[in-house]
């Protein structure tokens, strides 16, 4: 396994989860379901965590998150601070349920690279041995299923809002929200049990 790329994918993970922070502040600013507010609150307070996860495993791996940062790790951080525009522009325009699909859409979108983040830092602990292993397994063990939750129930509520917005009927909390899945075939099968 390449080293310089697993550190790239622990900082740009990192640098993800900040971003990820703030995009929470601001998709709560634009929620309007309560339901949806309560969920995307914990979520904030679990992605204040993840990064508290990854500082303390760039610590630990001797891993510099100061300084000069690689291209990759400056790209993810443009890309979190173009979603938190995007919602404050949708704010800003004044139709407030436009603004919470748009959050919903902006939340997913960052939850989709989260969630494969993980999955790389997953599959970095398989390959690793002695404490580089623990380490990151740790970290994965704790995060995993939460990223799961956080990306399968906001997929859930994006489409959901985005057929209320339509008119269409709706399922709010959204299935996936309401069977606490956690896993893809568990959100497929969530949204197949929809009659819409």
């Amino acid at each position: 396994m390449d080293k310089a790329r697993m550190t790239e994918l622990l900082l740009q993970s990192l640098e993800h989860e900040k971003g990820g922070v703030k995009i929470y502040e601001i998709a709560l600013r634009c929620a309007q379901n309560e339901d949806l507010k309560k969920e995307w609150q914990k979520y904030l307070e679990q992605t204040r965590r993840h990064v508290e996860v990854l500082e303390q495993v760039c610590g630990t791996l001797d891993i510099g998150i100061d300084g000069d940062k690689p291209m990759g790790v400056k790209i993810v951080a443009m890309l979190g601070e173009s979603l938190v525009r995007a919602m404050e522009a949708g704010l800003k325009a004044g139709d407030l349920v436009a603004a919470q699909v748009l959050a919903a859409e902006c939340v997913t979108l960052a939850e989709t690279k989260d969630h494969m983040d993980w999955e790389l830092i997953g599959e970095c602990a398989k390959k690793l041995t002695g404490e580089q292993k623990k380490i990151l397994q740790a970290a994965y063990d704790e995060v995993e299923d939460q990223e799961d939750e956080h990306l399968y129930h906001t997929k859930g509520w994006c489409r959901e809002l985005w057929l209320e917005s339509l008119g269409l009927k709706a399922m709010l909390p959204p299935p996936e929200e309401r069977k606490h899945v956690k896993t893809a075939i568990g959100a497929a099968r969530a949204e197949q049990s929809l009659k819409h």
